[in-house]
């Protein structure tokens, strides 16, 4: 998992993206480390956020905006009914289950902007009520919105975490090199 993103990937702005959103990705995993499920499923705060529900998110995320970028539609419909069920696991989900998916997701997310044209390629934004009408973005764009996306939630994970065991950023990455 990364945790530095190393200066050669400067050269390369697509590798650059998709080295900085994997870098956020990488911080999200690292806090699930060495947690049973009950403890991911756990809700330590004010907030409703749990960790294994902020995979879930993220993950629905990142293949939401793909899909978008592709003109295709997400693979899961969200609107006002149902937006809170993406950060709670459910039925026969699990942490697992939905760290594989996201793994999937991260190979599409980085075969998609390695194979389009141009970051400055566009699509349009659905018409959703809370997007401007008519309004196209880049695929830069959309990598930058991911970027910022996972890093938000890999900052509640590092406080989910703290919260649950007191473990912190510092020590979950002495944890990772460990294994």
């Amino acid at each position: 998992m990364v945790t530095h993103v190393r200066a050669e990937t400067q050269g390369d702005e697509r590798g650059a993206l998709l080295a900085f959103l994997e870098e956020q990705r990488g911080g999200i995993r690292r806090a699930l480390l060495g947690l049973t499920e009950e403890q991911a499923r756990t809700r330590p705060s004010a907030s409703e956020l749990s960790l294994g529900g902020l995979v879930k998110h993220v993950a629905e995320t990142e293949q939401g905006w793909i899909a978008r970028a592709k003109q295709e539609p997400p693979a899961v419909k969200r609107d006002e009914s149902n937006w809170h069920e993406c950060f709670q696991l459910g039925g026969d989900e699990s942490v697992a289950s939905q760290l594989a998916y996201w793994e999937k997701v991260a190979a599409e997310t980085e075969a998609y902007v390695r194979s389009v044209p141009s970051l400055d390629d566009t699509f349009p934004l659905p018409n959703d009520p809370w997007f401007p009408p008519a309004e196209r973005v880049s695929v830069r764009w959309v990598c930058l919105h991911l970027i910022r996306e996972t890093a938000r939630h890999a900052g509640h994970a590092d406080i989910i975490r703290e919260s649950l065991d007191g473990k912190t950023a510092f020590e979950l990455v002495a944890m990772e090199r460990a294994d």
